[in-house]
C-alpha cells in the first residue's frame, strides 16, 4: 500500500476507534459511575457531620492540627505537576513518543488540582469565612502565596488543556455530532470555537501551544515550591528544612509518573487502545520513574545524614519516630518500597514491562501517599514545648472524606473521557504521516525504493476523497 492510502487508513481507524466511546457507554460503565457517586455522596455526609458538629468528629486536636487534609492536598497538589511537566517538557523536547499520553497526562494536571485545591477549605473549621484569605489575607503568609499559586496554576492548567482539545472537538463536531445528545452537540459546537483547519488557524494554535508550554513550566515549580514553603518556614524542628523546595517538587514528579502509568493503563486496556499505548510507552516511563528514584533517594539520604548527624534539637525525637518509633512503618515502606523496590523493578529487564511499571507505579504513588503522612504528622508529633508527643488517628470522617476524594477523581475523568478523546487525534495521526513521510525518504535515500512520483500531502486536518473537510 502506498504510504497516502496508508495513512488515510490509519487515520479512519484512529478516529473510529477514539470517537466510538463517546457515542455510547457499556453498562459497565453505568455501574462504575454509580460506585463512584456513592462513594462521593458518602463523603458529603461525612463532611456534612463536620460541617454540623466541628473539627472535634475529626482526630485533630490543637497538637496536630493537620492531619490527612492536608496530606491529601499536598499529594494531590503533587500528582498534578507531572501532567503539564510531562507533557511540556516532552513538547519542548519535540519528543515524539509522548505524543499519545499527553492528553491523559494534561487531564490528571486539572482533576488533580480540582480535588487537592479543596482540601485546605475541607480542613478549615469555618470555610464560609474563606474568602477572608483574599479580603484580608496578608501577603507576608506563604498561605496566601499558595492560594494565588495554585489559583495560576489551575488556569493555566486548563488553557494548556483546552488548546490541543479544539481540533478534536470540531472533529467530534463534524463526525459524530449527528449521533449525541443535543447537549452533547451544542458542547462541540461551541468549544471547537469554528475550526476548519485553515492555515491560519493551525498557526495561530501552535503560537498558542508554544507560549503555554513555555509559561506551564515555571508556574508548576513554582507552585509546589510554595506548597512546601507552608511547612518550611514554620518553627518547626522537622520542617526547617531549605531543601524542602526541591525535595517537593521531585517528589510531585515522581508520584505525578506514577499516576500517569496506572491512569494509561486502565484506560488501554478499558478502550482497547494497545495499538497507540504501546509497551514502549510504558518502558519509557519506566525510566523516568527509575531517574527519579535516585533522585528522591539522594534527597532523603542529604537529608537524614546531614540531620542526623548533629541531631539538634529536637531532630533525636524526630529520628527515633521515624527509624523506630510510632511512624516507622510509614517511613520504612516509603524508603524500601516507595524508592528502591520501584527501581529495581525497572533495572531488572525480566520485570520491565507493562505489569512491572504499573506496579512500581502503584508503589511510587502509596510510597509518596505515606511519605505525606510522616511529613505532615511526624512535624506536628515533635513538641515546641517539654511536653509528651501527641498522638493522632483519622477517624471514620477524615477516611469517608478522603474515599470520597479519590472516588471523584476518578469520576471526574470517567465523565470527561465520555466527552473528548483521551488521545489527542490530529496530534497522533500527524506523527503517523510524519514517521512515514521520513522513512519513506530514507528508503528512496538508500536506494531500496524507486522515487515516487508526485503524491498529495495529506495534512491534519485535512481533505477526504469526496471533498469534505475534515477537522
Amino acid at each position: 500500500m502506498e504510504p497516502v492510502g496508508q495513512i488515510e487508513e490509519f487515520r479512519q481507524r484512529l478516529e473510529e476507534r477514539l470517537l466510538l466511546p463517546l457515542t455510547r457507554a457499556s453498562r459497565g460503565y453505568y455501574l462504575l459511575v454509580g460506585a463512584l457517586l456513592l462513594v462521593v455522596a458518602w463523603g458529603v455526609y461525612a463532611y456534612s457531620t463536620q460541617f454540623r458538629e466541628g473539627l472535634y468528629v475529626t482526630g485533630m486536636r490543637d497538637r496536630i492540627l493537620w492531619g490527612l487534609y492536608i496530606i491529601n492536598f499536598v499529594f494531590f497538589i503533587g500528582i498534578s505537576h507531572a501532567g503539564t511537566l510531562i507533557s511540556a517538557i516532552l513538547r519542548v523536547s519535540k519528543a515524539g513518543w509522548r505524543v499519545p499520553i499527553t492528553r491523559m497526562a494534561e487531564f490528571i494536571t486539572l482533576v488533580a488540582l480540582m480535588i487537592g485545591a479543596q482540601f485546605p477549605i475541607i480542613d478549615m473549621g469555618r470555610p464560609d469565612r474563606v474568602q477572608n484569605i483574599f479580603l484580608f489575607g496578608r501577603w507576608q503568609s506563604p498561605v496566601v502565596w499558595d492560594v494565588f499559586a495554585i489559583t495560576t496554576y489551575i488556569t493555566g492548567s486548563f488553557i494548556y488543556l483546552y488548546l490541543p482539545l479544539i481540533p478534536d472537538l470540531a472533529l467530534a463536531r463534524d463526525r459524530i455530532g449527528h449521533l449525541v445528545s443535543p447537549l452533547k452537540r451544542m458542547f462541540y459546537q461551541v468549544f471547537s470555537l469554528g475550526w476548519h483547519g485553515t492555515v491560519g488557524q493551525k498557526r495561530y494554535l501552535g503560537i498558542a501551544l508554544g507560549i503555554m508550554m513555555i509559561l506551564i513550566i515555571p508556574v508548576a515549580v513554582s507552585v509546589h515550591t510554595v506548597v512546601s514553603w507552608v511547612f518550611a518556614m514554620q518553627l518547626r524542628e522537622p520542617w526547617n528544612n531549605p531543601m524542602f523546595g526541591a525535595f517537593f517538587v521531585a517528589g510531585a514528579i515522581y508520584s505525578g509518573i506514577g499516576t500517569i502509568v496506572i491512569v494509561m493503563a486502565v484506560l488501554r486496556k478499558a478502550y482497547r487502545l494497545e495499538e497507540y499505548i504501546t509497551p514502549q510507552h510504558f518502558i519509557n516511563l519506566g525510566y523516568m520513574l527509575a531517574g527519579f528514584s535516585l533522585i528522591m533517594i539522594y534527597f532523603n539520604v542529604l537529608e537524614f545524614v546531614t540531620t542526623g548527624y548533629k541531631l539538634a534539637g529536637e531532630g533525636e525525637m524526630h529520628f527515633n519516630q521515624l527509624f523506630t518509633g510510632a511512624l516507622a512503618p510509614y517511613f520504612w515502606f516509603y524508603m524500601l518500597g516507595g524508592m528502591i523496590a520501584p527501581g529495581l523493578i525497572i533495572l531488572m529487564p525480566w520485570t520491565r514491562n507493562i505489569a512491572g511499571v504499573v506496579t512500581a507505579s502503584v508503589l511510587v504513588d502509596i510510597g509518596m501517599w505515606m511519605e505525606r503522612y510522616f511529613i505532615v504528622v511526624g512535624g506536628t508529633r515533635v513538641p515546641l514545648m517539654p511536653y509528651d508527643p501527641p498522638t493522632y488517628a483519622p477517624t471514620w470522617v477524615e477516611w469517608s472524606i478522603q474515599a470520597a476524594a479519590f472516588a471523584g477523581f476518578s469520576l471526574i475523568i470517567a465523565i470527561a473521557i465520555k466527552l473528548v478523546p483521551v488521545i489527542a487525534i490530529w496530534e497522533v495521526a500527524e506523527h503517523y504521516e510524519e514517521e512515514k513521510v521520513v522513512s519513506r525518504r530514507e528508503a528512496v535515500a538508500g536506494g531500496y525504493e524507486p522515487e515516487p512520483p508526485p503524491e498529495p500531502v495529506l495534512t491534519s486536518p485535512g481533505f477526504r476523497a469526496t471533498g469534505r473537510r475534515r477537522t
